[in-house]
C-alpha cells in the first residue's frame, strides 16, 4: 500500500513538473513551485488534484512578493477562479513570515481553537533577499548566501471551507495576534534568559539557605531550556501596604515577550496585569522565594495549554523582599519525562513526603511510595504543598492493586479549580464511563472541566486526571465520601449488578457459581435492555430447560407496559426457534405479535448457546389479561402444544380469556370432536 501511494505521488510530481515547464512565468517562480510542492508528503498528495496543488504553489508565490521584514503577511480565503486563478473546495490560510519557532504548531493551535479543521499543511523554508520596499528580489538555492539574505517561512493551510466574510476576518485577526506573540517571546527570549539568570543570582539572598539553593538550581535548570519562555514582567515592592492589598507594583515597561502589552493578564479573573491574585499575595508573606503555578490565561504560542507561572522574589542585602520577577513558559517535555527527583524544587518535595513517610526505601512500601510520587501527575507535583501530597500519596499507596474506584481533591487555595485523581479498575474504564464521571464532578463542583489526562499502565488501575475551572466563591461544599460513592455506583458494570442480584436471590456460593457461568454470558443488547434482576429470572429459566432439555417459555407484563400487553420469553437450546412455527401457536393462544428479539446467551464451559426469544404481544380482543392468574396456565398448554401434547388450535384462545387450562381447553376439543361425529351442523371453527 505504501508503495502504490508513492508511485501515484509519484506520477503527480511528474504532471506537476510538467504543468510548471508549460505555465510558470519565470525561473526563481518556477523554483519556488518545485520547492513549495517538494514539501508536500506522499500521502497529502493523493488529497488534491496537480491543477490545485500549481494553483496553490503560484498563488502563495504571487502572495509573498511584498512583505516587509519584521511583520507577517496573512491572507484567509476561499479560492475562485473568477477571482484567483484557481479554485479549491476548501478554504486556504496564506502566511509569509520571518523564520522562526512555533510558527506551525501556533497556527494551528489557534486554527483549532476557533473550531476549524486543518487538512494540509505546506510549510516550505525560502531564503531569499528583498529589496528596501519590501519585494523579493532574489530567491537563493540552500546553503547559499547574499548580502541581505534570510530564511522567510511560506505556510499554506487547507482548512474547512467558511463561506462568511466575518469567519474569514476573524481567523486572519486570531492569526495575526498569534503570530506577533510568537515574535514577540522569540525576540525577547535571550533577555528573558537574562532575567532568570539575575533572579538565581538574587536567591542567594534569601533568608533560608536551603530555600537559597534550591531556588537558585530550579532557575539554572530552567535557563537550561527545560522551560520555553515566553513573557517576563518585573514588580517592585510597595512598603506600607497592608496584607489585604497588593504589596506588588508592576513596572512600567517592564514586560517581554506575550507580556509586552501591560494589559495582557496570566491570571484572567483579576482583569489587570497591576493587580495579583490572592495566590501570589499569599505567597509574598510566606518566607519562601519561588513559587510555581498555573496561569488561567492560555498560551497563543507552541502549545494551547494554560501558561506555567513563576515568581522569583528579589530581596536586598538585608534580606528583604524589594520585588519579584513574574516569567511564564511552557514545561518542556523533559519537565514531564524526567524523574522529580532530578529536577530542582520537585526533588525537595519528593525528599519531604518520603522522609515524612518514613519507610524502608528498599522495603516494599518505600518503593511504592515513590513510583507513585514518580508518576504524579506532573503539573500537580508543581503546584501542590507537601502536607496535601503526603495525604494524596499515601492515600493512592492504601488503594494499590484493590480493585475498587477511588477520588482524590485537591482544591486551589483561592477556588480558581478542583484537582480530582480518579483510580478506576482499568477493564471498565471506558470514554462513556470518563463522561459520566466528568459530569458528576461539574455538577458536583459547579464548575467545567477543562482539561483530562488518563493514564493506562500495568496496574490494575486506570488514573484519570481532571480539572474542574471554579469561580471563586461559588464552590459548593462538596462531602468527598459522598462524592466519590456517586462515582463508583456510576463506575458500576452491568456485571457487578448481576453479581449482586445472584447472590442475593442465590446466596453467596451458589450465586458465585452461576457469575462464574453466566458474567460474560448475555450480549450487549440484552445489556442494554434488562437490568441484573431480569437476567436472574433468564438464567433459572435457562438452568431449567438446559437440564430437562425441553423449552422453556415465560409470561410476563413488564411494569411500565399497557394492559392488553404481555411479553412471552421462549428459551431453547443449540438454535434459535424458527418463528413459523412459533407464531401460529401465539396467535392461537389469543396474542398478536408485534415485535420479536432474539439474544444468544453463551454460558461458560463449551455447552451450545442457549437463545432467548422476547416477545412482545397483545391480547387479540384488546381486553386487560389477568398475567397472574393464567401465567401458569398458558405456560403448561404452550409447552404441551410445542411438545405434540396437545393440539394448537383456537380452542387455545380460552386459556387467556377464560382461564381454562390446557386440560379443560382440550376436554372441550373433544366435545366438538364427538359432536362432529354425530354429524353436528357447525364446523370447528365457528365451535371455536
Amino acid at each position: 500500500m505504501r508503495t502504490a501511494t508513492k508511485d501515484l505521488a509519484g506520477d503527480m510530481r511528474r504532471q506537476l513538473a510538467e504543468l510548471v515547464r508549460s505555465r510558470v512565468p519565470n525561473a526563481r517562480a518556477e523554483r519556488f513551485v518545485q520547492r513549495f510542492y517538494g514539501n508536500v508528503p506522499p500521502d497529502d498528495f493523493l488529497r488534491a488534484t496537480p491543477e490545485q496543488l500549481y494553483g496553490a504553489a503560484l498563488a502563495m508565490w504571487q502572495w509573498g512578493q511584498q512583505r516587509h521584514p519584521g511583520a507577517a503577511r496573512v491572507r484567509v480565503y476561499s479560492p475562485r477562479l473568477d477571482e484567483h486563478g484557481w479554485q479549491s473546495d476548501r478554504s486556504v490560510v496564506e502566511i509569509v513570515n520571518d523564520d522562526m519557532p512555533f510558527l506551525v504548531d501556533s497556527v494551528t493551535a489557534e486554527l483549532n481553537r476557533q473550531g476549524v479543521t486543518v487538512h494540509l499543511v505546506i510549510h516550505p523554508v525560502v531564503r531569499v533577499v528583498r529589496d528596501a520596499s519590501g519585494r523579493l528580489e532574489t530567491l537563493l538555492e540552500p546553503g547559499e548566501e547574499q548580502d541581505g539574505a534570510r530564511d522567510e517561512s511560506f505556510m499554506h493551510c487547507l482548512i474547512d471551507p467558511q463561506s462568511d466574510p466575518a469567519a474569514l476576518a476573524r481567523l486572519r485577526d486570531g492569526l495575526e495576534h498569534v503570530l506577533a506573540d510568537v515574535r514577540a517571546a522569540v525576540e525577547d527570549w535571550e533577555p528573558m534568559r537574562e532575567r532568570v539568570r539575575a533572579a538565581r543570582d538574587d536567591s542567594a539572598r534569601a533568608p533560608d539557605p536551603a530555600d537559597a539553593a534550591e531556588t537558585a538550581d530550579f532557575l539554572t535548570w530552567v535557563d537550561a531550556g527545560n522551560v520555553t519562555l515566553l513573557g517576563s514582567r518585573r514588580y517592585d515592592a510597595i512598603p506600607g501596604r497592608t496584607p489585604d492589598e497588593p504589596w506588588l507594583e508592576l513596572v512600567e515597561g517592564s514586560g517581554l515577550g506575550v507580556l509586552r502589552d501591560p494589559e495582557v493578564t496570566v491570571f484572567d479573573e483579576h482583569g489587570h496585569a497591576a493587580v495579583l491574585p490572592a495566590e501570589i499575595r499569599a505567597f509574598l508573606h510566606q518566607p519562601r522565594p519561588l513559587l510555581v503555578t498555573k496561569g488561567t490565561r492560555l498560551a497563543t504560542v507552541h502549545r494551547a495549554v494554560p501558561l506555567d507561572a513563576m515568581l522569583v522574589k528579589r530581596f536586598d542585602e538585608a534580606g528583604n523582599v524589594v520585588g519579584a520577577l513574574l516569567t511564564v513558559g511552557l514545561f518542556t517535555s523533559v519537565a514531564y519525562n524526567r524523574s522529580p527527583r532530578e529536577i530542582p524544587f520537585l526533588r525537595r518535595k519528593v525528599a519531604d513526603v518520603m522522609a515524612k513517610a518514613g519507610f524502608d526505601p528498599a522495603g516494599h512500601d518505600g518503593k511504592a511510595l515513590l513510583n507513585i510520587l514518580e508518576t504524579y501527575p506532573r503539573d500537580e507535583l508543581f503546584q501542590i504543598a507537601v502536607p496535601e501530597l503526603y495525604e494524596a500519596t499515601l492515600g493512592i499507596l492504601h488503594l494499590q492493586e484493590r480493585q475498587r474506584l477511588a477520588l482524590f481533591v485537591r482544591r486551589d487555595p483561592f477556588e480558581r479549580f478542583v484537582s480530582c485523581l480518579v483510580f478506576v479498575p482499568r477493564d471498565r474504564y471506558d470514554t462513556a464511563l470518563r463522561r459520566k464521571i466528568q459530569a458528576l464532578l461539574e455538577a458536583g463542583f459547579n464548575g467545567a472541566c477543562t482539561t483530562t489526562h488518563t493514564q493506562l499502565s500495568e496496574s490494575t488501575l486506570a488514573r484519570l486526571h481532571l480539572i474542574i475551572r471554579t469561580e471563586p466563591g461559588r464552590i459548593p461544599a462538596v462531602d468527598v465520601e459522598e462524592l466519590e460513592t456517586r462515582l463508583v455506583q456510576a463506575a458500576r458494570g452491568w456485571g457487578d449488578r448481576l453479581r449482586d442480584a445472584l447472590i442475593e436471590a442465590r446466596g453467596e456460593e451458589t450465586g458465585n457459581a452461576l457469575l462464574r457461568r453466566y458474567a460474560d454470558a448475555f450480549p450487549a443488547g440484552y445489556r442494554e435492555e434488562f437490568g441484573a434482576e431480569t437476567a436472574v429470572h433468564d438464567i433459572d429459566r435457562i438452568e431449567q430447560a438446559v437440564a430437562q432439555k425441553r423449552l422453556g417459555i415465560t409470561l410476563l407484563r413488564p411494569l411500565e407496559a399497557e394492559g392488553d400487553e404481555l411479553h412471552v420469553k421462549i428459551y431453547h437450546q443449540g438454535s434459535p426457534v424458527p418463528l413459523s412455527d412459533v407464531l401460529p401457536m401465539l396467535e392461537h393462544m389469543d396474542l398478536k405479535v408485534i415485535t420479536e428479539q432474539p439474544y444468544d446467551v453463551a454460558a461458560a464451559g463449551g455447552e451450545p448457546p442457549v437463545w432467548i426469544h422476547d416477545f412482545t404481544a397483545r391480547t387479540q380482543t384488546g381486553v386487560t389479561a389477568d398475567c397472574v392468574q393464567v401465567k401458569e396456565l398458558f405456560q403448561q398448554a404452550f409447552s404441551a402444544v410445542w411438545d405434540g401434547r396437545m393440539e394448537d388450535d383456537g380452542f387455545n384462545r380460552l386459556i387467556l380469556r377464560a382461564g381454562l387450562s390446557g386440560r379443560e381447553v382440550t376436554v372441550l376439543r373433544a366435545y366438538a370432536k364427538f359432536l362432529k361425529q354425530a354429524r353436528f351442523a357447525y364446523a370447528q371453527d365457528t365451535v371455536e
